[in-house]
């Protein structure tokens, strides 16, 4: 693979953009990540010139190691969204000033941690997503205005003082995650009325896999019409973040959802893999660190969407996992992946290929919705409801 064409950095890619990788992963190996160090380590093959700017297996060891850490797509594959974590990764709090700059937002665990810090304080500066900007500004103005320094929005070493001041003083969970299942708790029962976003995977030149005749990005266009349809019918708004011929990047695609204030976001893919056995369906939600880095309703409603869907298809049951891929990570409403079946495994495939199936996900992802709102007043038994049964069963719990 070579960096020069697609801007990945993979192995058997050479030149001076491996060594900066392999120098910045040196960098980052701490305690953290003893793994890390280590394979860094390793002896590099002297039989070539500048053995150090060879993407070879140490180094992309070293670069799954980093992104299962991280919480990236493991394939040890340097794209923009894995150099940018490690480029990021080199920055703590206090290294830099920090200052909200529109179209070049600073980017880095520095970020993440200031983000971390105003929202224990009370200071709601959104996900911790790793990015200075206009939410985390106005938190930060917050904070300084309340601690008595000018309200100029960057973080300098008065700043620094006036957190480091409090960092004794104060200790908590985070109040994103305690703001977030307040709004669902107060929104009521009813699923009518909102707006759910649905980001069908991938489009236009990139199809995504493609096994036993199935194409991803149209399958789960014809997937998220279904859904779409179930949703209208009971008064829901439904947001696309693709056409079908788009391909947006997931920046782009959060973007879109932020910008509709949407309640909730669907991100719909099929999985594929190299080993023949590999089959079921996994769900995603954000993910970094239960305390402060996390959505607990993303994670509430990934694990309702994996019940219904296992319990109504019978699909091998994957789990849910928590991730700080880029769409999860950036949109304010709480997001949820959907990886619904393996289109490489036969069975899977085949079973997908059927419209009547594609059907029962609908449905299953429909009462997931519902029930997520449900909340404690949720007495359902996964895979019974029905879209039929859902008003009646909100008119005997309203």
């Amino acid at each position: 693979m070579s960096d020069s064409k697609n801007g990945l950095l993979g192995l058997g890619s050479r030149g001076a953009a491996v060594l900066d990788v392999r120098t910045r992963l040196a960098a980052l190996a701490s305690d953290d990540l003893p793994e890390l160090r280590g394979l860094l380590d390793a002896p590099v093959d002297d039989a070539v010139d500048n053995p150090h700017e060879v993407y070879d297996v140490a180094l992309e060891r070293a670069v799954r190691a980093f992104q299962q850490h991280k919480g990236l797509i493991v394939d040890g594959v340097v794209g923009v969204e894995t150099f940018g974590a490690i480029d990021g990764a080199r920055w703590t709090l206090g290294d830099r000033i920090l200052v909200h700059t529109p179209g070049h937002l600073q980017r880095g665990e520095d970020v993440a941690s200031l983000q971390e810090r105003l929202n224990t304080l009370g200071f709601a500066a959104g996900r911790a997503d790793g990015r200075f900007g206009p939410e985390t500004e106005r938190a930060v103005r917050g904070f300084q205005r309340a601690y008595g320094l000018p309200g100029d929005g960057s973080v300098g070493p008065e700043t620094l003082r006036a957190f480091e001041d409090l960092r004794r003083s104060v200790s908590g969970g985070s109040s994103t995650v305690l703001r977030e299942r307040e709004r669902v708790r107060r929104a009521g029962h009813n699923l009518s009325g909102r707006t759910v976003v649905l980001d069908p995977g991938h489009g236009g030149s990139d199809s995504g896999a493609a096994a036993h005749g199935l194409v991803e990005s149209d399958l789960v266009m014809d997937l998220a019409r279904r859904i779409e349809g179930r949703l209208t019918a009971i008064g829901v708004a439904v947001v696309y973040t693709r056409t079908p011929h788009g391909s947006p990047s997931e920046e782009e695609r959060a973007a879109t959802a932020n910008g509709a204030g949407a309640d909730l976001l669907l991100s719909l893919h099929c999985d594929s893999h190299d080993a023949a056995d590999a089959s079921g369906v996994a769900t995603f939600f954000f993910g970094r660190d239960r305390r402060t880095s996390w959505s607990a309703i993303g994670e509430h409603l990934a694990d309702l969407v994996l019940r219904e869907i296992v319990a109504r298809t019978g699909l091998a049951n994957c789990r849910s996992h928590g991730r700080s891929w880029a769409l999860l990570q950036q949109t304010t409403m709480p997001a949820v992946r959907i990886e619904a079946g393996y289109l490489s495994h036969p069975e899977d495939a085949a079973r997908l290929a059927d419209p009547a199936f594609r059907d029962t996900i609908a449905e299953a992802v429909l009462v997931s919705l519902q029930r997520l709102y449900l909340g404690d007043d949720d007495t359902a038994t996964t895979g019974v409801l029905q879209l039929g049964d859902l008003r009646a069963y909100l008119a005997a719990h309203s």
